[in-house]
């Protein structure tokens, strides 16, 4: 049994359609990704998860169970806009928090603590929000998402506003609840972090679902349209071969376009003649390219 099925969801307002029949599943111990442009239905899907909207029509289970109260303590929220209070302390908002979902105020308190350790920053206990850089609040309210230990937990851009340093560390953390059970709803505009962490994903584009499955399979269903070639020296004549559609010199090497697989053979044995290669790839489609390709021009903010 899946933790989070959401089966033929539509939710409409007067005559739009916000989300119109999305079906997907997340299993235990998974990341499962959610795109989509903006306007696309992921955040009205994401609310109709967490109960906070109702669907016109379809189901959404949590471990074959309807939604209720009882449901509301197995799920962890993180928005994309930070909904902490500036002026009071992490320490009582927190601890509240965990309190309205079911916790002791000592196990609220001691699994906040737990978490500021985890992040190496106990001294932000008594601190208020305010007083954070917007990175840090991220942080604080990742921790809000998770204090409870919630089966099922909705990221949606998680890693905004944070530094490469703090990324890595909040995706360790993520990859650490996935492998500790649980079933992880993401959304983001960062594909380079999708491809890392999921496994399964679903494209919104104007309320529909448009692409959705396995991400290596998807892959496989877009043609290998580029060559990354590393060589010792300068290559000529790579444009008038058969196949080639664009040719970019990099400080290393060449990137080039082909318009089929086939080109890449003759890419290579001609580059051979000429000089060393320290690397030669046909690279598969990025997701970012998957995603362009789907949704179109208005794929991004």
């Amino acid at each position: 049994m899946h933790p989070l099925r959401v089966e033929k969801v539509v939710k409409q307002y007067g005559d739009k359609t916000a989300v119109n029949g999305i079906s997907f599943e997340v299993s235990e111990g998974e990341i499962y990704g959610l795109l989509g442009a903006n306007g696309a239905g992921k955040t009205t899907t994401m609310r109709m998860v967490l109960g906070l909207i109702y669907p016109d029509e379809g189901n959404i289970l949590y471990n074959g169970k309807a939604y209720s109260k009882e449901q509301l303590r197995n799920l962890g929220y993180l928005p994309e806009e930070r909904g902490l209070y500036p002026k009071v302390r992490i320490s009582d908002q927190l601890i509240y928090l965990g309190q309205l979902r079911g916790m002791s105020k000592k196990d609220a308190d001691q699994s906040l603590k737990k978490w500021l350790d985890r992040f190496d920053v106990p001294e932000y206990y008594n601190k208020r929000v305010e007083e954070l850089s917007k990175g840090n609040q991220q942080k604080i309210g990742f921790i809000a998402s998770v204090i409870h230990s919630p089966k099922i937990v909705i990221l949606d851009e998680a890693f905004s506003g944070l530094d490469p340093v703090n990324v890595e560390l909040l995706k360790s953390t993520v990859k650490e609840l996935r492998d500790s059970g649980s079933s992880i709803l993401f959304s983001t505009h960062r594909m380079e972090h999708v491809e890392e962490l999921c496994r399964n994903i679903t494209i919104l584009h104007r309320s529909n679902v448009v692409l959705k499955g396995n991400l290596k399979d998807i892959k496989k269903q877009f043609p290998k349209e580029r060559v990354i070639l590393s060589t010792d020296k300068e290559v000529s004549g790579l444009e008038s071969l058969k196949g080639v559609t664009q040719v970019t010199r990099h400080e290393n090497g060449y990137e080039v376009g082909i318009a089929s697989e086939a080109a890449g053979m003759d890419i290579l044995h001609h580059a051979l003649k000429q000089t060393n290669i320290s690397r030669f790839e046909i690279k598969e489609p990025t997701l970012n390219e998957i995603f362009i390709k789907t949704v179109g021009g208005d794929s991004h903010e």
